[in-house]
């Protein structure tokens, strides 16, 4: 198989693995079909062993090659997200309320299709695991591979990951070194007053008055408190008090729930103090309770320089020098691979699967009417394949 010039009956192949895993979604550590299907085509692709049942649902495949050497880890994600899908594709969803909005499926048929090539070829001197990973879409899969030996089991001297993009066109690639996607923490405000009825509020303690004075008060301590020269975000996000379509009546508690994302972990432990700071002071201000509740969940996605570089000289052999951009702007959004990021070397970089005019119709990610482009397939493979071709060669 040359690398350069797929089969397409490979391709149709690999279309069709695709498109079989988004029609059967499933939620994290909940991939059974998935995972088996992974492994079954690992071992129908010649691959020298394959370990299941990592992090529950994840697994490993073992790929030598022709002479002994180096290492190297390609992580793919593989769960999907508890969303109903509104495509009327052939290839649509067949599970209720669950769809591959986030583009996994075609991060896993790509991992697969590279696994099959560099078994077929073995161009290189060392070993590859392609780590096939469960719920990285808030379950940490990646937190919990790592947590159960992934790397004393498969040692890997520096790791790789890919993620699609709808708003970046289709032939570029992009990473930067350093921070490249926010630390993701979530919080859950409680404040508990005194309800009772509406027209006697000096009678009462008004959560619902405390808690807007909290998301208010939240905004100010990236404005006021965060240097202008770090980026972060606060944001509230849902917001739960009293009972529809009752008017007047107060309720005695209201729940809050929100994100935190930073990139820098001084900046993150600011804000963690400042909101616990201003719940306490406003709650008692007003005569109320709050209580605050805050979950470190990922941290920020930081990619080392020479990797950066590495994988920039692979993407540029598959889409052009001109394409590939190692100073991509980074992202607020988060990314369980951070975890892996943090105990080996390694680049996650995006690829884009938009529109030449961006401006017309672009699906985005955890829409639901995304899917994956089947286009980018071809190029996801070779990326991967001279990823391990250059870094560990004959």
């Amino acid at each position: 198989m040359k690398l350069n010039d797929l089969p397409q009956s490979f391709v149709d192949e690999l279309v069709t693995i695709r498109r079989d895993i988004h029609a059967n979604p499933e939620l994290g550590y909940l991939e059974t079909r998935t995972s088996a299907l992974v492994a079954e085509r690992l071992r129908a692709s010649g691959v020298d062993e394959v370990h299941t049942g990592i992090a529950k649902t994840g697994l490993v495949g073992v790929i030598r090659g022709k002479r002994s050497g180096g290492s190297i880890g390609l992580r793919a994600d593989m769960d999907a997200l508890p969303m109903q899908e509104k495509n009327s594709f052939l290839h649509a969803s067949k599970a209720a309320k669950v769809m591959h909005a986030c583009g996994h499926d075609g991060h896993t048929t790509m991992l697969l299709g590279a696994a099959r090539y560099l078994a077929e070829t073995r161009n290189f001197a060392g070993t590859v695991h392609v780590i096939f990973q469960p719920a990285e879409e808030g379950g940490a899969g990646g937190d919990l591979m790592v947590k159960e030996g992934l790397f004393d089991r498969f040692d890997c001297e520096r790791i790789f990951a890919v993620h699609n993009r709808p708003d970046l066109e289709i032939g570029k690639w992009g990473t930067r070194a350093g921070p490249f996607m926010a630390s993701a923490d979530g919080f859950t405000i409680e404040v508990t007053g005194r309800g009772g009825h509406a027209a006697r509020p000096h009678l009462l303690c008004d959560p619902i008055a405390v808690a807007a004075n909290i998301v208010l008060a939240a905004q100010t301590i990236v404005a006021r408190n965060v240097s202008p020269l770090e980026t972060a975000v606060v944001g509230i996000s849902a917001i739960e008090g009293g009972n529809l379509p009752a008017f007047n009546v107060v309720p005695d508690t209201v729940k809050m729930t929100g994100t935190v994302r930073t990139y820098d972990p001084a900046t993150r432990d600011l804000i963690e103090a400042r909101l616990a700071e201003m719940v306490n002071g406003i709650c008692d201000a007003h005569r109320a309770k709050g209580t605050v509740k805050y979950e470190r969940l990922y941290p920020a996605v930081i990619n080392t320089a020479a990797e950066v570089e590495f994988a920039r000289q692979a993407a540029a052999e598959v889409w052009g020098e001109d394409n590939a951009n190692a100073n991509y702007t980074p992202s607020m959004g988060g990314e369980d691979f951070s975890f892996m990021l943090q105990k080996r070397p390694g680049c996650y970089a995006v690829i884009g699967q938009g529109p030449a005019n961006l401006g017309n119709g672009i699906v985005p990610l955890h829409n639901t009417r995304y899917d994956f482009c089947d286009a980018i397939i071809p190029n996801g493979v070779r990326y991967f394949s001279r990823l391990v071709e250059r870094g560990l060669p004959l």
